[in-house]
């Protein structure tokens, strides 16, 4: 069987600057589920989010010269209608070719992929499906099964549609990401922090990592809870550290939800990876109360090598803390933030901007930006994720598409102010928090390729967002 795994690209021009400019990670979810593959098929992976043009062309070109029997999309709710574009596509080309979408919104929302051009849909973890997918098409057998594999064509689609997601498996039951079937060399990720005033580049080859899956909490904003239900499983740190010692790449991006829940778990990771010799840098999300109540776990890490620790403050203000049930405090941010400092790991904090802001608002947020200089700072727009109560309880709200728009940059509920002058408070505080980086506070030295990347990339980054008011023009 031959099996082609796709990564859409990104129609936003916001998603598409921040990709080229800042971030820009492997299919970390594609390689995993391509090495649940059988050894006796055939797996490849297209990852269109690379391609600044022409991606419909380069895709329909790959189906020519691969001729999968299976196409299969990882998705977010962004990608809904470009997924079903593609699909239509595969379908012209080679008509019996099975088309497969899996990911977040299919695991949450799986009828909105009800569509001609669209056989199956994958829920949950993949990799553990792939096994039983293949076994079942060379056998004649129907694709789909249980609430795992559904096909919109299953007289019970419906019925097993509107059911919860399903249980995820034992981690020790998902393989290893099959990261031979990517072009490594093209994924980065910004690095502004150094330790001796001087970086060989601002934007090295980066390994992503996923060491657990979910999270304990449970802050309305977030899908994580719904789809794993709660459940927060972790590998062990033996099988993490085996990994990490395989990687070819300096830089680690621990994509966890919540890497450092478990901080004896956290603890014996860096321990491992101290004992061994294993000499990289690590960046990692970690939420401020986690920080604050755990020092000594991040003392460890700093000699491991954590070199940037994202934190999602979200806010400065105890009612919006409460608002967003974040179950952490003003008093935890503050403090995570000064810990921080003082170990020398450099802080990423990532702000919340509702779309109820007023423009004393915004100049608050911009008085706590330039208090935490020198520092990475970034800030979302508060969305609903699609399938949460939160999403359920504002669909009668909704001022655009709120899947094509949910990349919590575009807001999708009603703002205070109008479009464009919310949004031009929002790219101020981007361009304030540009001024607050390291690089630039710290005066450290970069080549100066790097440099002129780096000018040019935030200016069309920060000019895209000050432009977002005119996507609801089209919308």
């Amino acid at each position: 069987m031959r099996i082609l795994l796709v990564k859409p690209y990104p129609e936003l021009l916001v998603a598409k600057r921040l990709q080229e400019g800042f971030l820009h990670l492997e299919p970390l979810e594609l390689e995993i589920v391509a090495a649940g593959v059988p050894a006796e098929s055939s797996v490849a992976i297209l990852d269109l989010s690379l391609e600044r043009k022409g991606q419909e062309d380069i895709f329909t070109a790959k189906i020519k010269q691969y001729a999968p029997d299976l196409v299969g999309f990882n998705a977010y709710s962004t990608n809904v209608e470009v997924v079903k574009r593609l699909a239509a596509l595969a379908k012209k080309i080679k008509p019996d070719m099975v088309t497969l979408v899996g990911g977040v919104h299919a695991t949450l929302l799986p009828a909105d992929y009800a569509d001609s051009d669209i056989d199956l849909i994958a829920r949950g973890e993949g990799a553990t499906l792939m096994p039983g997918l293949v076994r079942r098409f060379h056998a004649g057998q129907p694709l789909y099964f249980e609430d795992k594999i559904l096909s919109p064509r299953d007289q019970d689609f419906s019925a097993k549609a509107v059911s919860g997601p399903p249980g995820y498996p034992d981690v020790k039951d998902i393989p290893r990401p099959r990261r031979d079937l990517v072009d490594r060399s093209r994924y980065f990720c910004v690095w502004t922090s150094s330790q001796t005033g001087r970086l060989d580049t601002m934007f090295p080859r980066v390994a992503s990592m996923r060491t657990s899956l979910g999270c304990a909490f449970r802050c309305s904003f977030c899908v994580i809870h719904h789809l794993m239900q709660g459940k927060y499983l972790q590998r062990t740190p033996e099988d993490v550290v085996s990994e990490i010692e395989g990687l070819e790449e300096d830089y680690v991006y621990f994509v966890d939800d919540e890497m450092f829940l478990n901080a004896g778990r956290a603890a014996r990771i860096a321990e491992l990876l101290l004992g061994k010799g294993i000499k990289k840098k690590y960046v990692s999300w970690a939420r401020s109360d986690t920080i604050a109540g755990n020092p000594d776990i991040f003392r460890l890490w700093k000699k491991a090598g954590l070199d940037t620790v994202y934190v999602g403050l979200e806010s400065m203000d105890e009612a919006r803390l409460l608002e967003y049930t974040k179950r952490a405090s003003v008093q935890n941010n503050r403090k995570a933030v000064a810990l921080l400092k003082e170990i020398g790991i450099m802080l990423h904090a990532a702000f919340i901007v509702h779309p109820d802001f007023t423009a004393e608002d915004f100049q608050r947020l911009e008085k706590e930006v330039m208090a935490l200089a020198p520092a990475e700072i970034t800030f979302t727009v508060l969305s609903p994720s699609p399938g949460t109560e939160f999403w359920h309880k504002h669909k009668h709200s909704f001022i655009c598409d709120p899947y094509k728009y949910y990349d919590c940059m575009h807001s999708v509920l009603p703002t205070k102010l109008p479009l464009k002058r919310f949004y031009q408070h929002f790219g101020r505080l981007t361009a304030l928090a540009l001024r607050a980086n390291p690089l630039r506070i710290q005066k450290i030295k970069v080549p100066a390729r790097d440099f002129f990347r780096a000018i040019v990339g935030g200016t069309k980054y920060i000019f895209s967002l000050y432009n977002i008011y005119r996507d609801y023009e089209h919308s």
